[in-house]
C-alpha cells in the first residue's frame, strides 16, 4: 500500500483546522442561543421603549416613535433635563403619564443596571431599544446581558447620525462590564473613563 505524500504546507492546514474545531464546539451552543433569541425577537412586539439618554436627538426622535407605538410606555435612562423632555413629548403629542424618567445612570452600562428590575417588576418582556447608530453595537451587547439575564429581549432601533461608530474595544470593555454585574451586582463604572460616559 502506498502512503500519499503531504506537503508540509497542507500539514498546517490540517492542523489548524483540527486545533480550531474545538472553538467551534464551545461557539455553538451561544451561536443556538443567538439564534433563538433572534427568533423570538422577531415574533414578539415589545411590551415598552427604552431609549438611552446622551444626545438632544434621542428624545426628539422617542417622542415621534412614541407617537406611531400608543400603548407602550417610554422609560427614559439619564436624557434630557425633566423639563425639556416632557415639552419634546408634550409638543408631539405622547401623554406624559407614559414618561418614565430615570437619572440614576451614569453612564451605558448602568442605563440597563439601574432599570432592569424595574422593567422585570412590570411584566416588560422585550423593550425597542433606541441610541444613536454609532452607539448601538455597545448598547446591544450590553443590553443582551443585562436584559437577558432577567428573559428581557430587546429590538434596536438606531437613529443616524454622521458620527463614526464606536471602535469595538468598548464594546468587549462595557461587555465584560455588563457580566461582572450580572456575577456580582457591580458594575466597575470606574473602569470607564468619565469622558466615555
Amino acid at each position: 500500500m502506498r502512503l500519499k505524500a503531504v506537503s508540509p504546507s497542507q500539514f498546517h492546514h490540517r492542523k489548524s483546522r483540527k486545533r480550531s474545531f474545538p472553538w467551534l464546539l464551545l461557539l455553538t451552543p451561544f451561536v443556538m442561543w443567538m439564534g433563538v433569541r433572534s427568533a423570538r425577537m422577531h415574533f414578539e412586539q415589545p411590551d415598552a421603549i427604552l431609549v438611552l439618554g446622551g444626545a438632544e436627538e434621542r428624545e426628539i426622535f422617542s417622542a415621534k416613535f412614541a407617537k406611531k407605538h400608543p400603548n407602550l410606555p417610554v422609560w427614559i435612562s439619564s436624557g434630557a433635563p425633566r423639563d425639556y423632555a416632557e415639552r419634546v413629548f408634550s409638543r408631539t403629542g405622547v401623554d406624559l403619564q407614559r414618561l418614565n424618567l430615570d437619572y440614576q445612570a451614569v453612564d451605558t452600562v448602568t442605563n440597563f443596571t439601574s432599570l432592569v428590575d424595574r422593567l422585570k417588576e412590570k411584566n416588560i418582556r422585550s423593550v425597542y431599544l433606541i441610541t444613536s447608530d454609532y452607539h448601538m453595537r455597545r448598547a446591544q451587547v450590553i443590553g443582551e446581558i443585562v436584559l437577558g439575564s432577567r428573559g428581557i429581549n430587546i429590538q434596536p432601533v438606531s437613529i443616524p447620525s454622521n458620527q463614526i461608530d464606536e471602535p469595538i474595544s468598548k464594546a468587549v470593555r462595557d461587555g465584560g462590564r455588563a457580566m461582572l454585574w450580572v456575577a456580582t451586582g457591580e458594575t466597575g463604572a470606574n473602569f470607564a473613563p468619565a469622558k466615555e460616559r
